[in-house]
């Protein structure tokens, strides 16, 4: 990998961790907008294996722990595992597992997660095509994927084209101004699973 793409996953790494812990203060009515509207479109089995991608501080934890029977929360950055687990061992979540991974190189077999959220990271990615490739090759061939970024990044359509070039049929969700972000309920296309 060249080292501009490593230099900026520092970046962002160096940034996350010095925003720990005011992030919940910054970003807990946001984040709180888009995870209700994208949960209206997605339906879980008490056995379902989810992954958080992106975690940060385990915002999405809240609100499905109890629906799954497996909740694993990556991120890059430390200190927002810090203040994840910190929330995870307050509420007594038994179905949460938290992982410092990048993911790019996520440490997991192919097809085991059921469900992917992926809520405003993808900005933060240099080749997106293979982040959320990473991320389809954990997956089950029907798994559902819910996947956000900045509006003020990324053109709706655009957006689209990503997730179709990968292999991911989208519903592009509608929303209220006040989510900041595109949000998609994905899953993947027949033609793209072996890819």
């Amino acid at each position: 990998m060249p080292s501009t793409i490593w230099s900026k996953k520092h970046e962002i790494i160096r940034h996350y961790d010095e925003l720990a812990s005011i992030y919940d203060s910054l970003y807990l009515d946001e984040q709180g907008l888009k995870i209700k509207c994208s949960l209206e479109h997605v339906n879980f089995n008490g056995s379902d294996s989810v992954l958080d991608a992106g975690c940060g501080t385990g915002f999405l934890f809240e609100y499905i722990h109890r629906q799954v029977g497996h909740l694993v929360g990556v991120d890059l950055s430390i200190g927002l595992l810090r203040v994840a687990l910190a929330h995870v061992k307050q509420s007594g979540m038994k179905s949460v597992l938290l992982v410092r991974a990048d993911v790019d190189y996520l440490p997991f077999k192919e097809r085991v997660f059921d469900k992917v959220f992926a809520l405003t990271l993808l900005q933060d990615f240099s080749d997106l095509n293979a982040t959320l490739k990473e991320m389809m090759r954990t997956t089950k061939d029907e798994s559902t994927f819910v996947v956000s970024g900045l509006k003020k990044v990324f053109e709706e359509a655009c957006f689209k084209h990503i997730l179709i070039k990968v292999g991911l049929v989208s519903n592009i969700l509608l929303t209220s101004e006040q989510v900041k972000d595109i949000i998609a309920v994905c899953w993947k296309h027949l033609k793209a699973k072996d890819k």
